[in-house]
């Protein structure tokens, strides 16, 4: 059967069938399913092997996402001025965080190749934690010239100190971030996804934790505000490495992970090997940074309309960052099973657990969309006090609505492409679409037209929708080449 008679196939049925899959497969994962049936051919076994790999990956971004509505929920509770400052440095480190994670999918390729070679594998996991911690320091470096020249972005005067505080914790956790991204690789690659998910679980639930007792000054602790909160989520990265980094040392998991520590030791692995995961890293990381700079910059088109738009403005994308995080929770593992197929050469079945993947994303972001457009109000609410900032909220999250499908459909063929190694390609077409169409036409209607933080919202769907149509030709084009 052809990739277009699958595609064709009764939605009900595959509707059916998916649901099932559903519920089984999560008490499969549960049991502690072994990666190697992950990957059998059977005629529902696409769908167990894309959802044994999703369903941990979707719990390690909702949890993240659990703990992005915390944050924003104790500072805004705190503060608006908080709120807003939060806003504007969380906005800004999206960018360098979103490269980060970015680059660390450059490993992805090297990893499906080597699956199965302890000595590959190794070399693989040593080059990319070393490379990526290398990256995450001249980020942080970089990431210095906005704060030095923080006058330039015209931000509320009154903002300033804040943003300074919360900015400099941010910047310190940078290295931490991208050593976890790299462990994350090659646990995930490894199919053990649920490893790095109870990383993140617990890392939030110190985050959390952290917020109350420090933006507050619960249980006899010093009242920080959004000091606090900076503090909060630097112990909280600190501690998924920590444990990333003790499963793999420490000889946990039955030994698992011994064969593959021992390149570790090696002094230096070849040059070709570097290479490409610097190659690879760096067109992926652009190409997530240039996604996440259309949201980033258009933040300070934001800031321009005052605090509370600017306030509104971090709610909605807060709450828009749960169909994002969802959504890549499914893409990473169309990624992992993308770059397998690849690697063993079978380009047919990278096409099969592709348009699954597909399907899969697209009844998530209807599912977010009919629950954005039910509690969009009541969701506002929960982040402010304010009724101008929850009228504005819940204003732009009736446009959210309409950038899910568009937005589910960029992170599965763009992580379908990251599985492929296209790293350039994937860059330059996300350039094109984000650059030449999303953040003009988010200017344009927010300053020119006058629509405001509404303007901006308008352009975002518009740059996504570009950006997933020209990745889907570029991903049926690559595959089908590889096949003759």
């Amino acid at each position: 059967m052809n990739s277009a008679e699958l595609v064709g196939r009764s939605w009900k049925k595959e509707a059916q069938n998916c649901a099932f899959e559903v519920v089984r497969i999560t008490f499969a994962v549960v049991k502690g399913a072994e990666s190697q049936k992950m990957f059998q051919v059977r005629p529902l076994g696409e769908y167990r092997a894309t959802l044994q790999l999703a369903i941990p990956l979707v719990i390690g971004q909702l949890g993240q996402i659990i703990l992005a509505f915390a944050d924003s929920a104790m500072v805004g509770h705190y503060g608006v001025k908080e709120l807003a400052a939060a806003s504007f440095c969380v906005n800004l480190f999206n960018l360098p965080i979103i490269f980060l994670m970015g680059y660390s999918y450059g490993l992805l390729p090297a990893l499906g190749r080597s699956y199965g070679s302890f000595v590959a594998t190794g070399e693989v996991v040593r080059a990319g934690v070393r490379n990526i911690f290398l990256i995450s320091v001249g980020v942080l470096l970089l990431m210095l010239l906005p704060l030095a020249f923080l006058e330039a972005f015209k931000q509320p005067a009154e903002l300033h100190g804040l943003i300074v505080t919360y900015y400099v914790l941010m910047l310190i956790s940078l290295p931490f971030v991208g050593v976890f991204n790299a462990l994350k690789q090659f646990f995930d690659s490894q199919g053990v996804t649920w490893i790095p998910m109870v990383a993140l679980l617990a890392a939030n639930a110190l985050n959390i934790f952290g917020n109350y007792v420090l933006i507050f000054g619960a249980w006899g602790c010093p009242e920080l505000g959004l000091l606090g909160a900076g503090l909060a989520t630097l112990f909280s990265r600190i501690l998924e490495v920590l444990i990333l980094a003790f499963v793999y040392l420490r000889h946990l998991h039955k030994r698992r992970f011994a064969r593959y520590r021992e390149k570790l030791q090696r002094v230096r692995e070849p040059i070709l090997r570097r290479y490409e995961l610097y190659r690879n890293g760096g067109g992926m990381g652009l190409q997530m940074g240039l996604e996440t700079a259309m949201f980033s910059i258009s933040v300070i088109f934001v800031g321009w309309m005052g605090e509370v738009a600017l306030a509104a403005h971090h709610v909605a994308v807060t709450v828009q960052t749960l169909g994002f995080m969802t959504y890549y929770g499914l893409g990473g593992a169309i990624s992992i099973r993308v770059s397998r197929f690849m690697g063993q050469g079978q380009s047919k079945r990278a096409l099969i657990a592709t348009n699954i993947g597909f399907r899969l994303l697209m009844l998530s972001a209807l599912t977010l969309g009919g629950l954005l457009w039910g509690f969009r109000t009541s969701i506002a609410g929960l982040f402010s006090t304010s009724p101008e900032v929850i009228e504005l909220a819940s204003l732009l999250l009736v446009v959210g609505i309409a950038y899910q499908p568009a937005d589910a459909l960029q992170v599965c063929y763009s992580n379908a492409l990251r599985g492929l190694g296209d790293a350039w390609g994937l860059m330059l077409t996300a350039f094109v679409a984000y650059f030449g169409i999303g953040l003009p036409l988010s200017y344009i209607l927010c300053v020119p037209v006058g629509l405001g933080a509404l303007g901006v919202w308008q352009g975002y769907p518009v740059g996504l929708l570009g950006a997933g149509l020209m990745y889907a030709w570029r991903f049926y084009r690559t595959v089908h080449h590889h096949k003759k």
